[in-house]
């Protein structure tokens, strides 16, 4: 791992592990629910999204790369998270998701 990765990571505060762990958490539960056909993945989705911006933030606050190498860093995973919220948003409207089984 480079140098300015390893510091960043070894100087990060608990809260912000704690919301990076949301973040991960949060996704890979939601993303478990939402095959089990719960309604409660669009919460974790959207838990999931929060906890990563706000790990962005820290992030960004930390670091001394430029905005562009953090921004297509990070891009992609507030992508996927925006994606995976909308397609629960769509589920549930077609009823595919939230059903009583």
């Amino acid at each position: 791992m480079p140098e300015a990765y390893r510091n960043i990571i070894e100087s990060r505060p608990v809260w912000a592990t704690s919301v990076f762990a949301l973040a991960v958490f949060g996704g890979a539960l939601g993303g478990f629910l939402i095959l089990l056909r719960k309604l409660v993945a669009i919460h974790l989705f959207i838990a999931s999204l929060l906890g990563a911006i706000v790990t962005m933030v820290h992030f960004f606050g930390m670091t001394d790369f430029g905005p562009t190498e953090a921004l297509i860093g990070s891009s992609m995973q507030l992508l996927v998270a925006v994606f995976l919220i909308w397609y629960a948003m769509l589920a549930k409207r077609k009823d595919w998701i939230g059903l009583e089984q």
